[in-house]
């Protein structure tokens, strides 16, 4: 069995905890849970839930990135929501971003998010 190896990027925005972006192991990455921040100014984007998926998405594309995964490689998603009415929106959106071969995937309504995001979105990605 190989070590785990921490994965991060300047890309995505920094740990805002005691958890690293993706844990690389055995050909496999996990993405911890991206939420709307920009990572440039580490500030919450503007607009609505649409907005907010594509950020997160963007986030959770430059971490897949560093180990030279996209979209396509993900094979397991979790959506986090503040609100199961945004459902319609997150998805419309996040369709963009798996366009074929979409990954399994859970979505629950949450009490609250990190930073009083609408929206958070981990994964599960198998390395080429």
């Amino acid at each position: 069995m190989k070590q785990n190896k921490t994965v991060q990027t300047a890309g995505a925005p920094q740990a805002i905890g005691p958890y690293s972006q993706a844990i690389q192991t055995d050909g496999w990455l996990f993405l911890s849970g991206q939420v709307a921040l920009d990572p440039k100014t580490g500030q919450m984007v503007a607009g609505g839930i649409a907005e907010q998926t594509a950020r997160v998405l963007e986030n959770l594309g430059a971490v897949l990135e560093t180990v030279g995964c996209s979209f396509r490689h993900v094979v397991k998603t979790t959506v986090f929501l503040a609100d199961l009415g945004d459902f319609p929106a997150m998805n419309e959106t996040y369709a963009r971003y798996f366009s074929s071969s979409p990954p399994a995937r859970a979505t629950v309504q949450v009490a609250r998010l990190p930073r009083d995001a609408r929206v958070e979105i981990d994964a599960i990605a198998r390395i080429p």
